[in-house]
């Protein structure tokens, strides 16, 4: 991950202050997307694995896919505010299944999982489609269980505290070039959306949120 090393400490409270720390840094700069993380060892399938917790702000791995040459990588991360939970399953350099609801999927092999995430009480049928009549299920939780299914790690609060955490600051990831985003979304009720914005529209939105936060301050 590139990170530069922040030493070592117990538990998550002292994680938590470390990426305080960097945040009052860079003076809770919003635009900075870097970010502390902490890495310790766990028993797993197979022998020990390496256990990641970073506060990304939602951002997940992006060297994910570079990490799992070679072996597995499982990622969940969520955002704050509205929360985005995102679920991703790389294996030997390869994004295997990814989703924020288990039912609309992706990857190089989307429906594999579909029997773990039926056991670990996702609501989908056989075929992978979202089930109307299944119970409802806390998604957190079933993606927590989902990561079991795939590494042998139960992840509880005992785990994360006592935990001695490798702390590293992630350094922010280059910018790719681009001249335009868009957004193209199905919903479950097959309702489409379709918004396209240039570069340029992007950076004069940018720059006025910039501009109220300074008059703000």
């Amino acid at each position: 991950m590139e990170a530069e090393p922040r030493g070592t400490g117990e538990g998550t409270a002292g994680l938590i202050e470390a990426d305080d720390a960097h945040h009052a840094e860079v003076d809770y700069d919003y635009w900075d997307e870097s970010y502390v993380a902490g890495a310790f060892k766990a028993p797993g399938e197979g022998g020990d694995w390496t256990v990641v917790l970073g506060f990304d702000g939602g951002l997940g791995m992006p060297c994910a896919e570079m990490l799992s040459e070679g072996g597995r990588v499982v990622a969940h991360s969520s955002n704050g505010g509205e929360p985005i939970h995102l679920f991703h399953w790389f294996e030997d350099g390869e994004l295997r299944t990814t989703f924020e609801g288990p039912s609309a999927r992706d990857g190089s092999s989307p429906d594999e999982p579909v029997p773990l995430l039926r056991e670990v009480g996702f609501p989908l049928t056989p075929e992978g489609e979202h089930d109307e009549n299944a119970p409802a299920v806390d998604g957190k939780a079933a993606v927590l269980a989902l990561a079991e299914r795939l590494t042998g790690i139960r992840v509880t609060e005992s785990l994360l505290q006592d935990a001695m955490y490798e702390r590293g600051l992630v350094p922010e990831q280059p910018a790719e070039e681009w001249t335009r985003r868009v957004i193209d979304i199905t919903d479950a009720h097959g309702e489409r959306l379709y918004k396209e914005w240039t570069y340029e529209e992007i950076e004069a939105a940018s720059d006025r949120v910039r501009r109220r936060r300074t008059r703000r301050s």
